[in-house]
């Protein structure tokens, strides 16, 4: 997973995600394909232009369901990340995650992977040699605080997850707390990640922080909320100040909602790096190409690591949450 391409961007409505005391919004995103490894495109919802995070959530990749029977599926070879957390959710297939810290984890639907890079860390994934017709999930990055972003690297996998349980309608909770459910998994910002399932359609009621603002986006199926359809390819945009989300389906639907504190620090993110200036990214990328033991070497993975690209020719800029140039 990584970001070097131009991002598509929509104009965000006067004021929206300037603040958490702001009015509720509904802007529809449109997302772009990205073509990842060798076999893989995924649909990139976030960062966009002029919305680079929703809550820490910096990074939004949606993939498949795609058709790998007969085709080796996912396969990302060894890469670096420092400054980011990475959060992997399965609803198709099983991908197999291997890092420079030893682990070795095989992630199945309903499952969740957590890798917090720290200053630094590496991995890969792929999918097993014998896996299930059907690859489909999300990747998702949190950018990491300033007061946690050099800290050391660290894996966490999570079997079970708790579930809010409604006669129509289910929420898993994957990261932070909705309803009085709260998930294990440790994170260092105030931040939700939940996912609704309609197996019938129907509506759902699901109760919001007001401090939170919130992306809401369709794995599969469709809803609406607030008069605007959602489907698979775009991300909704929901402002702050809301305390409930209303949805409504017409059919099976499953979706991922996301929300957290608005992301006061500003972000330098290119190729698999979060940093806070072009310095800090250029030390990074040498590092890695340079074999540096900051990041490690991946365990049980023989395979060559993949190159960085050059480094951009302008300066990158620090840009804030709504994509503005800092300093």
């Amino acid at each position: 997973m990584s970001i070097t391409e131009p991002m598509p961007g929509e104009t965000l409505p006067p004021g929206a995600g300037a603040g958490a005391d702001v009015e509720p919004t509904n802007v529809l995103l449109p997302g772009h394909d990205v073509p990842l490894g060798r076999y893989t495109t995924v649909r990139r919802l976030l960062p966009q232009r002029q919305l680079r995070t929703v809550g820490a959530w910096c990074f939004v990749d949606h993939f498949g369901p795609d058709d790998v029977a007969n085709r080796p599926g996912m396969g990302i070879g060894p890469h670096p990340h420092t400054g980011l957390q990475t959060v992997t959710w399965l609803v198709h297939g099983e991908i197999r995650h291997l890092d420079s810290l030893g682990s070795d984890q095989l992630i199945r639907p309903g499952q969740l992977n957590v890798m917090t890079s720290g200053h630094g860390i590496a991995h890969s994934e792929y999918s097993p040699p014998e896996h299930p017709p059907t690859l489909h999930g999300l990747q998702l990055w949190v950018a990491l605080p300033d007061s946690a972003r050099s800290g050391p690297p660290g894996f966490a996998h999570h079997a079970e997850l708790p579930v809010l349980t409604e006669p129509d309608y289910s929420v898993t909770v994957l990261v932070g707390e909705l309803g009085g459910v709260r998930s294990p998994a440790v994170v260092h910002s105030p931040l939700l990640g939940a996912q609704l399932w309609l197996p019938d359609g129907g509506a759902a009621r699901l109760p919001l922080a007001a401090n939170f603002e919130h992306g809401l986006l369709v794995m599969s199926g469709a809803a609406e909320v607030g008069g605007v359809t959602l489907t698979p390819g775009a991300l909704l945009y929901l402002g702050a100040g809301r305390r409930e989300l209303a949805v409504e389906a017409t059919g099976p639907t499953r979706l991922m909602l996301l929300g957290g504190e608005p992301f006061d620090e500003s972000l330098v993110m290119w190729w698999n790096f979060v940093g806070r200036s072009h310095e800090e990214i250029a030390e990074a990328r040498a590092a890695w190409a340079a074999g540096d033991p900051r990041f490690g070497r991946v365990r049980g993975d023989d395979s060559e690591p993949l190159p960085a690209p050059a480094m951009p020719t302008t300066r990158l800029k620090s840009r804030d949450r709504l994509g503005r140039t800092v300093g």
